[in-house]
């Protein structure tokens, strides 16, 4: 047997007055989806260790059977990876955005989804201003970028961005968890404060405004980390002996990579709305067709949920029912080799207040062959009534593959 997650990052919500006490997924015309519950079995899933926040580092690694608790150092690290950045010993790796700051508060954790060239303009700026032999800026993706600093201190109190749109941002700027990490945080939000000088009257952010847009004019780092030591998806669980990750996110590419996962690029996978879901849909059935296991993941979601945007974040989910699931289904459902299937999200992330919670998840996994449970659709009030119950830790990726 084949298996395959399509993981549709923050799909998962809360009911809203505004669509009649029902939630995005509830509303969501999702066929495909309705029809493997209904063919599978359902249940809830814990992704959010307790003492950990609901990231989708913390929540992606513990779905794949990862222990958070020692496996994880930090989401720079796995973005490294994804980038091609090797960590040396000593080095620490930090996620740094680009993001939007006025009249002092945290307007935006994306500088308004900044384009991957205008997004490069500026970090190859930023490195050539701030960057010496201890601190580097590595381009990524849009808003998503990466920062490594020889010889600094992970134990810091680092606020991701889009946890707090609207706060002032020197509220929630980095401190020390510990004293010896002081002079990190000290010298990381400096190279705030000296971003937000060099960025303000940049050409890029200059035509940004002039055209309505918002600019990006202050980085943020946060979680640190050094280089993890992870064991491989195929050394833990023998049913997996090749897979594939699919996504257009670098921590998700990272995470991947230190699983053992082949990266498969998709021209036109954006991360947003708009990324090309007929291309990953086609990449996975390729990459089902020569290994044992892909992740397909899908940020559109989440993205439209820290944008607080319903309406979008329900069409986000009927895409990827109808231009993922649908036609994955249909090329995978008369292989000779059977393909198990699970859907889920990472982590829930609610529209009202714009990012992520920890909540447990819905989850369905079909299984050829496997009897159905009751449930007959897809959505996190249906998943209480289903056969596996609340699971948490490995025991997802355990029912899947074993």
């Amino acid at each position: 047997m084949k298996y395959l997650i399509i993981l549709g990052d923050g799909m998962a919500d809360e009911p809203i007055a505004a669509l009649g006490d029902k939630t995005p997924m509830q509303i969501a015309g999702t066929p495909y989806m309705d029809k493997l519950a209904k063919m599978g079995r359902n249940g809830r899933l814990a992704t959010v260790p307790e003492g950990f926040a609901p990231g989708s580092e913390i929540a992606n690694m513990s779905l794949l059977g990862y222990n958070v608790r020692t496996d994880f150092e930090g989401r720079g690290s796995l973005e490294a990876a994804s980038m091609g950045v090797t960590l040396n010993p000593g080095e620490m790796a930090m996620r740094c955005n680009l993001i939007c700051i006025e009249n002092e508060r945290i307007k935006n954790h994306s500088a308004g989804h900044i384009s991957n060239e205008e997004a490069a303009e500026l970090i190859h700026f930023l490195n050539a201003k701030l960057g010496n032999d201890r601190i580097a800026f590595h381009e990524g993706v849009s808003y998503r970028h990466l920062l490594v600093m020889k010889g600094g201190n992970k134990w810091l109190n680092c606020t991701p961005p889009h946890d707090v749109p609207g706060t002032p941002f020197r509220e929630v700027m980095i401190k020390p968890l510990e004293p010896d990490a002081t002079a990190t945080a000290e010298e990381l939000n400096e190279l705030i404060l000296r971003s937000q000088e060099l960025l303000s009257n940049h050409p890029v952010n200059l035509n940004r405004i002039a055209a309505g847009k918002d600019p990006a004019n202050s980085i943020w780092p946060w979680s640190p980390g050094y280089k993890p030591a992870m064991k491989t998806l195929m050394q833990q669980y023998p049913n997996i002996r090749s897979g594939s990750v699919i996504s257009a996110v670098d921590l998700i590419k990272g995470i991947g990579i230190y699983a053992g996962l082949e990266s498969i690029s998709v021209e036109g996978a954006t991360g947003l709305y708009d990324t090309n879901y007929e291309g990953k849909a086609k990449a996975a059935i390729e990459e089902l067709r020569e290994k044992d296991f892909v992740f397909l993941h899908v940020e559109a979601s989440d993205e439209a949920s820290h944008d607080g945007d319903v309406d979008l974040k329900i069409r986000t989910i009927e895409y990827l029912d109808r231009r993922i699931v649908g036609p994955i289904y249909e090329a995978v459902k008369n292989w000779d080799e059977p393909v198990a299937i699970a859907v889920l999200p990472d982590h829930p992330t609610f529209c009202r207040i714009r990012t992520h919670v920890s909540e447990p998840v819905p989850f369905l996994i079909y299984k050829p062959g496997n009897t159905p449970d009751s449930v007959a659709v897809f959505d996190e009030l249906a998943a209480f009534e289903g056969s596996y119950g609340l699971l948490k830790e490995d025991e997802f990726i355990q029912q899947l593959v074993g």
